[in-house]
């Protein structure tokens, strides 16, 4: 059965964006973005909130067509356009590039998903990551730590007074195993941990 894989970017103080979605302070180099390719590239699928799925539809769809994309550009554009991906969002009427929207995180058809052929899901964004976490849904944690902290913004795994409730169930907790760490050339350090369930 495929797993689902948390992708993630934060800095040290545990943002994944500062202040007006800024994410200028991401530290991607050729390494990174290398691995990055050759991590998603083998991916069976995406799955990502609207604000996630609208950031990437931004840039990525013709990055390769911009006169200084770098080879790596060229080839991580392609894997995304490529990419089956599901977009959950009650407000999203339209999505190109193979992808799917869903309007609720339902249990039974997350399973199903899971349990058809092919490589792992690679899921992005702080709201669905942790109603994923709340729903028992993830497997697996990529968190990639930049060398930075960005003081506020929007927190990976906020605390459950965050105003909205939306930290409802995301500080439980959650019992991680350590899998694999890697720190790259530019500080940034890859953590991979499994969910105990």
């Amino acid at each position: 059965m495929r797993k689902i894989v948390l992708i993630m970017s934060v800095s040290l103080d545990g943002y994944i964006e500062a202040d007006g979605r800024d994410i200028s302070w991401h530290r991607v180099d050729d390494e990174l973005h290398t691995h990055m390719n050759d991590m998603v590239g083998r991916l069976g699928g995406l799955l990502s909130g609207r604000v996630t799925h609208e950031l990437m539809a931004e840039y990525w769809p013709t990055a390769d067509e911009a006169p200084d994309a770098s080879p790596i550009e060229v080839e991580f554009a392609r894997i995304w356009r490529d990419m089956p991906k599901v977009v959950y969002s009650r407000t999203l009427t339209h999505a190109d590039w193979n992808t799917e929207i869903v309007r609720e995180v339902v249990p039974e058809e997350v399973r199903e998903l899971k349990a058809r052929p092919g490589g792992d899901l690679g899921l992005g964004g702080a709201a669905l990551a942790r109603e994923f976490l709340r729903l028992g849904l993830l497997d697996e944690m990529r968190i990639y730590v930049h060398p930075v902290l960005v003081g506020s913004g929007t927190a990976l795994f906020p605390k459950p007074d965050a105003g909205d409730g939306a930290g409802a169930g995301a500080t439980d907790l959650t019992a991680l195993r350590l899998l694999e760490s890697h720190t790259f050339g530019n500080g940034v350090v890859l953590l991979r941990y499994a969910l105990d369930k």
